[in-house]
């Protein structure tokens, strides 16, 4: 399958995507960027899946230790170069989250935002796997999807996007209530509180899931 966020929605095109949210989706993406701050602490190695640009990586930066992202597009990788280039606490690698070559126990926290375990269109037994071998003994990892009640403003923001050419038009006969279908091959849905429940049934590791601002359903694991 095509990856569609290296080969059609990338650096420039990918910032105007969040230059474009309204106000309610604005809301939401703080929201996640204040969760994974709270579970921050100062000096901490911090590793996120899917960085892009590097729109996250800039406030978790101000307070991690060490801070690593990981991508798999070029083009938003170079960017996000050009805006780290005056700190030596920031490390970007393109690689594939559900197999990134790092070290064992190298980090004290793993996030994954946005609805990445959805949109990256990979197995997300694999991308939970890969994300708790990275991380410390006693680390969080975190991942999150898009509560239920969100859905408006979700679609209403996918629909701005295809309005300025940034995605392709909606596909009206498979975009429904928590999964979104471009024409030009844009997909992606939702990982909903029993999926998440059920993918954990998979690993011997304490977590929870939490809701966030009725905009973000988080998926908490304990590396104990």
């Amino acid at each position: 399958m095509t990856d569609y966020y290296s080969e059609k929605l990338s650096a420039e095109k990918l910032r105007k995507v969040y230059a474009c949210a309204p106000p309610r989706v604005r809301q939401y993406l703080q929201a996640e960027i204040d969760f994974v701050l709270e579970h921050i602490s100062e000096g901490d190695a911090v590793l996120e899946l899917g960085c892009g640009y590097g729109r996250v990586l800039e406030p978790i930066a101000r307070k991690a230790g060490f801070v690593c992202g990981v991508d798999t597009s070029f083009d938003s990788l170079r960017m996000a170069t050009e805006k780290f280039k005056d700190t030596d606490r920031v490390h970007l690698a393109q690689t594939d989250a559900a197999a990134m070559g790092l070290a064992d126990r190298r980090f004290d926290l793993v996030f994954c935002i946005q609805n990445g375990i959805s949109a990256f269109h990979t197995d997300p037994f694999e991308l939970v796997s890969e994300s708790i071998r990275v991380t410390k003994k006693g680390g969080t990892v975190l991942f999150s999807s898009y509560f239920a009640r969100f859905w408006p403003d979700r679609l209403d923001w996918f629909l701005t996007q295809s309005e300025l050419g940034l995605v392709d038009e909606l596909d009206p006969d498979k975009t429904a209530e928590g999964v979104i279908v471009c024409k030009d091959g844009f997909s992606a849905g939702t990982f909903t509180q029993v999926k998440f429940i059920q993918l954990m049934s998979h690993f011997n590791y304490p977590f929870h899931i939490q809701e966030i601002d009725q905009s973000s359903l988080f998926c908490v694991i304990k590396l104990v």
